[in-house]
């Protein structure tokens, strides 16, 4: 790309996404929640019954030495809990406490305003056009 071209829809497609990351990760640090034990939230969220450390982190596509520094730095702000498997006794099942499921709820409404915040400098109708754009080129991954 020559110093004149503008910048393909890609490239920006991916800086919008960087700039949205920015944001939710600024929100969150006034929690001091990083953004990987935020999606570790969500995750255990998803499954109220409970999930294996193992199973974390394939969902989180890390290490499960890494989910275990995430799910460590969790059960210390009593946000989730390790029991013993109810179906075998040596393996850990995760479950997030009632704290740990309203901070996901507080979660879930910093997200929406990081990307309020962003795209404010967007009218509502623009916003609509931009949201139903990119949900037919994304919607089926979803």
């Amino acid at each position: 790309m020559g110093p004149h071209e503008p910048p393909a829809t890609g490239d920006l497609v991916m800086a919008l996404a960087r700039r949205v990351r920015r944001a939710y990760a600024d929100s969150l640090a006034a929690w001091q929640v990083t953004p990987s034990q935020s999606r570790a939230l969500r995750v255990l969220s998803s499954r109220p019954e409970g999930m294996r450390p193992s199973v974390l982190a394939e969902e989180l596509r890390i290490a499960p030495r890494s989910a275990t520094e995430v799910v460590d730095a969790l059960e210390e702000r009593g946000w989730v809990v390790r029991t013993a498997d109810p179906t075998d006794r040596r393996a850990t099942t995760l479950t997030l406490t009632d704290n740990g499921r309203d901070l996901v709820g507080r979660i879930d409404d910093v997200r929406r305003q990081a990307s309020e915040q962003v795209l404010g400098v967007l009218p509502e109708e623009e916003r609509r056009t931009l949201h139903e754009i990119l949900e037919r080129v994304v919607g089926e991954d979803q």
